[in-house]
């Protein structure tokens, strides 16, 4: 039996209808804020995320799907969004162009990591990537955003934020880190080692007990900033306050990508375990040109749907539509033309054999429809047809026509 590949599942009643509920209603939060719809091709070209998510990140070190198509050419399905976003931003000449762009997208993401609890090797994720806007006034607004569609679905959370500043105030720190981290290199794990060398801010990420308290006493970044660093971070502070927003400043958040500068954000739930960050984003305002495009200031955040339906109750709905079924074999054609013509106003389930009253009603309930409608014998010779109100419990004959 060939069954799907480790870290690779299959959506099925009822995950899919919950998929469908976050994605329908993440969508419409999030177009309430000005962003529209961008789909961006499975496939890129490796170097794509090579420059923009960070040779020192653990994506590009370890985790890309990555091989030689047909043609020669070094492609890697997507490990994440964000730079097919920007790719397509720069190729259509948007920041040429200037203004505004918001945009979000969904699909799957692949990874090539240890599958566990909440972490697969193909995963989906929903993001949005706003670009031309460098005010802190849009980072607190991709952070409410964030927090609007957590609330919406009821999920527990908590904020974490940080500042990882710009080159003015990265350059004089990077040297500072690197001092400290000199003293300690030995007892690091061999990708804080690498990381050392690569991004040192990085280090921060580790997940290693024994590196996270060699770390304890190293210098923060959000303690090194420069002046406009500052003023940013406070500031989307004091926004933060005044809409009552409750966080907590990490210094320990740098997120896993290189590319990001300035605010840094995490929603973390305790509701699952190790794999706890539920959405997370933060400002990059180099990577457009990075990319080859013009210098554009650009903020956004993914959100890891699968970790969210874990967490999310679908509202119990109202039934709705019809299911149409047969009691005997020369009614099936006549419930055939009545299931079509309905159709044309109403959600319908048809039943093309004959089963029982008490079959068929199950059918229905299963359906989850409003009405059962059914034809039998008596039906057939009388031109009517026998329905029942699932929702009110009640039954009535009416004319077929």
């Amino acid at each position: 039996m060939i069954t799907a590949l480790r870290g690779m599942k299959d959506i099925l009643p009822p995950q899919n209808q919950k998929f469908e509920y976050f994605i329908k209603n993440t969508s419409k939060i999030v177009k309430k804020y000005g962003f529209e719809f961008i789909e961006t091709p499975l496939l890129e070209e490796t170097s794509l995320f090579k420059r923009s998510v960070g040779e020192s990140s653990d994506i590009v070190g370890k985790e890309m799907y990555q091989f030689k198509d047909k043609g020669g050419n070094d492609v890697c399905l997507r490990p994440e969004g964000t730079a097919g976003v920007v790719r397509a931003f720069v190729e259509k000449k948007l920041d040429r162009i200037g203004g505004i762009n918001r945009f979000f997208y969904y699909g799957p993401m692949f990874r090539y990591e240890r599958p566990q609890k909440g972490r697969f090797r193909q995963f989906h994720q929903f993001g949005v990537e706003s670009f031309g806007v460098e005010s802190h006034y849009e980072d607190a607004n991709i952070i409410l955003m964030t927090k609007e569609i957590l609330d919406f679905f009821g999920i527990n959370y908590s904020l974490k934020l940080n500042s990882l500043g710009c080159e003015d105030c990265m350059t004089p720190y990077r040297k500072e880190l690197i001092t400290f981290l000199d003293t300690i290199t030995d007892d690091l794990c061999p990708d804080c080692q690498r990381r050392k060398e690569t991004n040192p801010i990085r280090v921060f990420d580790c997940k290693n007990e024994q590196c996270q308290a060699l770390l304890n006493p190293a210098p923060r970044l959000n303690q090194n900033l420069c002046e406009k660093c500052d003023t940013h971070f406070n500031a989307l502070r004091t926004i933060l306050d005044k809409q009552n927003v409750k966080y907590e400043v990490d210094p320990n958040l740098v997120r896993g990508l290189d590319y990001y500068n300035q605010t840094a954000f995490e929603f973390i739930s305790g509701d699952l375990g190790a794999q706890n960050a539920v959405a997370g984003g933060g400002r990059y305002d180099k990577l457009v040109s990075f990319l080859d495009g013009k210098e554009t200031p650009a903020i956004g955040f993914a959100i890891g749907i699968e970790r969210l339906l874990e967490m999310i109750e679908i509202p119990q709905e109202q039934r709705k539509g019809y299911y149409f079924g047969a009691l005997c074999p020369q009614a099936i054609g006549i419930v055939f033309d009545a299931a079509s013509k309905q159709r044309k106003t109403d959600i319908v389930t048809l039943s093309y054999e004959k089963k029982s009253l008490k079959a068929h009603l199950k059918a229905a309930d299963k359906a989850g429809a409003r009405y059962c409608a059914v034809i039998g014998e008596d039906e057939l010779e009388n031109q009517t047809i026998w329905i029942k109100d699932l929702q009110e419990k009640t039954e009535f004959t009416a004319p077929l026509s």
